[in-house]
């Protein structure tokens, strides 16, 4: 029963992998509400300030912020969102293999391209590529603050304002359901237009004290409003993945375990048997 014995030690390990698997489901379950509420509560303000810098681009302005003027593409930037923790099946990679490919055609153009990343599973992959990755943040928890992606929100910005830089994209995995996350790609910078014309004649806002004073600041908390909104659109994403991957795992672990036992039974009545047949053997011979 060698054989046997080395069943029930797979059946025991894969029990305990069963365990982990559904703990770790069970605590994606009652954090992904709490994410989902965090995300929708920031959705409004990112919603309307996108509204208004549209509407930005489209004025008749004196002032040209250097944000809202398109320029020769040499030099692009992407900050990149990812998780901290993994088993949340293929959320972080494909989102790597989709950016991958944008990289690979900028470069295809002669563009070079440098990155900045949030999350440590961001980070290990690019330290890993030829780009150039200028910053990175880690462990931003469940509960991110804007606070701890100012700095990296402001190598982008320092870089597109010097001319080192002449586009800022935004790449992240987009929550759509909790069994849909999608791997989206956002321009940041030079801002895009507001798609629908607000009027058809020239126009322009007041501003007080000054234009430049005023959209320097304003066009600054967009940009990190964005940001932070797509970290909260990661946040729930990678909760929702774990919970599906986590329930996946435990699905599989019981079909194997059930196989297991199948076999087990099937090598003991077989050892049964073989002793059964030995004994009738050895009466026949006396």
């Amino acid at each position: 029963m060698a054989g046997g014995r080395e069943i029930k030690t797979k059946i025991k390990s894969v029990q305990n992998t069963r365990k982990v698997t559904r703990a770790l489901e069970m605590v994606s379950a009652s954090k992904i509400r709490k994410a989902q509420d965090r995300m929708k509560a920031s959705r409004p303000y990112a919603t309307a300030m996108k509204q208004l810098i549209g509407h930005l681009a489209q004025a008749n302005s004196e002032f040209q912020h250097p944000y809202l003027v398109e320029r020769e593409v040499k030099r692009v930037g992407y900050i990149v969102a990812s998780s901290d923790r993994g088993l949340a099946g293929g959320l972080n990679n494909n989102l790597f293999r989709k950016l991958l490919g944008e990289i690979r055609a900028w470069q295809e153009k002669g563009v070079q391209v440098d990155v900045v990343t949030i999350g440590q599973k961001a980070t290990v992959f690019f330290r890993r590529l030829k780009v150039d990755m200028l910053a990175s943040v880690t462990h931003i928890g469940d509960t991110p603050e804007v606070e701890q992606l100012v700095g990296i929100i402001k190598v982008m910005l320092d870089g597109y304002s010097d001319g080192r830089l002449d586009r800022v994209f935004l790449a992240y995995n987009h929550f759509v359901n909790t069994m849909t996350q999608k791997g989206s790609f956002d321009q940041l910078l030079p801002l895009p237009a507001a798609e629908t014309k607000v009027v058809k004649h020239d126009w322009d806002y007041i501003y007080e004290p000054d234009a430049e004073s005023v959209l320097a600041h304003v066009l600054t908390r967009y940009i990190e409003s964005l940001v932070y909104q797509a970290v909260m659109e990661n946040v729930a994403s990678e909760h929702a993945a774990r919970m599906v991957a986590m329930k996946a795992a435990s699905d599989n672990a019981t079909k194997l375990i059930d196989t297991l036992n199948l076999v087990y039974n099937k090598a003991r009545q077989a050892a049964i048997t073989q002793e059964i047949s030995e004994i009738v053997g050895g009466a026949a011979a006396v």
